[in-house]
């Protein structure tokens, strides 16, 4: 059986192989997960359709593949504690080999300059063609493997010995970014580009709210099993606050603005992958109980790279609580195409003057990023 990548969503044409979770030979159940594969929008695991014995691995950690392209074949006749074919005159491996790349006439010319092998280089041309510039990045790539000195050339030097120096703290290590993560770097840029970015900065008492989450603290999480937190009033306050000002709520396209009459709540949160914004849909419709589970939900998921693309698409106005983290103040950056952000901060009791008298109150300092073209 062949494994291959599966369609991922209209917007989706090709994703980066992450992790290997198994390796050839190994007898997987149906539905183990065999590896994370990482598009622009978010990171997932592809289980195995069926049970049976890993065969071949056809792409390795870092390829770039289409969708419905062939991942790995698995032998769905492999039970444990047999040993998985891996000869290639075994049927499955047949196959796979007959797939073997074709490789064009610029690119072999280069491979036999640069000594850079087939098997080491991923195509990327119709049809699983080896093209120029698929050599080109093999032979740039750092880890590639040594290429064997002709019969009748001379030992290559031993290199000198490095300082002892460049093992301390001036070492370095180059990790290459992930898929959504170069994404998420690139629509940041474009924001600051193409958007009038401004943000404003307020405070607020946190008095009153801190007060009703201790009364009603302990019968709200025996009720509903999650706690009382503070995003959910913020969820509440920001979609009473979009109603009142809804070019907020709005969006950009073209030389329109388009008005949403529903709220979906972008809620930045902690992955494993780095920061990601999974969106509560309709949220206007929400109790401050499923909100609250909603966030515990995606804050899991998030740390599992379980959320799914939907979960992570659309919103119409987003907040970011950089308070987890310490930060007193921010200005956080509008994620496009929403015309608006909201940044939660640190809570720290203040002297501040009420009726004429200094007294101490736990405050916050509020961002308001927005795009002032129609904010």
């Amino acid at each position: 059986m062949e494994i291959k990548v599966p369609s991922l969503g209209e917007s989706i044409t090709e994703v980066e192989i992450g992790q290997w979770l198994v390796k050839e030979g190994d007898i997987v159940a149906k539905d183990q997960n065999l590896v994370s594969i990482e598009s622009e929008k978010a990171t997932m695991e592809l289980p195995a359709p069926a049970a049976g014995g890993v065969v071949r691995i056809v792409k390795a950690k870092g390829s770039v593949v289409k969708i419905g392209e062939v991942i790995a074949v698995i032998d769905t006749e492999a039970k444990e504690g047999t040993v998985v074919a891996s000869s290639p005159t075994a049927p499955v491996l047949a196959a796979a080999a007959s797939q073997a790349p074709r490789v064009m006439p610029a690119a072999e010319r280069l491979m036999a300059e640069s000594g850079v092998s087939a098997a080491s280089v991923t195509p990327s041309g119709p049809g699983g063609r080896i093209l120029k510039e698929d050599v080109q990045r093999a032979a740039e790539a750092p880890a590639r493997a040594a290429v064997p000195a002709p019969q009748h050339a001379q030992p290559a030097p031993a290199p000198a010995a490095a300082p002892a120096k460049s093992n301390g703290p001036r070492a370095e290590e180059i990790v290459p970014m992930t898929r959504m993560r170069r994404t998420v770097a690139t629509r940041l840029v474009e924001a600051q580009q193409t958007a009038a970015l401004l943000t404003t900065f307020n405070e607020v008492d946190l008095s009153a709210v801190m007060a009703l989450r201790k009364e009603y603290q302990d019968a709200f999480t025996a009720k509903y099993g999650t706690k009382l937190g503070f995003m959910s009033f913020f969820v509440k306050a920001s979609i009473d606050a979009l109603r009142l000002y809804p070019q907020v709520n709005a969006e950009i396209r073209g030389h329109d603005i388009v008005y949403h009459h529903y709220h979906d709540i972008g809620v930045a949160v902690g992955g494993g992958k780095g920061l990601v914004v999974p969106v509560l849909r309709n949220a206007e419709r929400m109790s401050f109980a499923e909100i609250e589970l909603a966030i515990t939900d995606f804050g899991k998921r998030a740390k599992d790279n379980k959320l799914t693309l939907e979960e992570l698409q659309g919103g119409t106005f987003t907040i970011s609580n950089g308070g987890v983290y310490g930060s007193m103040l921010s200005t956080p950056i509008v994620n496009p195409p929403q015309s608006g952000i909201l940044g939660m901060h640190a809570i720290q009791d203040r002297p501040v003057a009420r009726e004429g008298q200094v007294v101490i109150r736990p405050m916050m300092y509020l961002a308001l990023s927005y795009d002032h073209r129609i904010v």
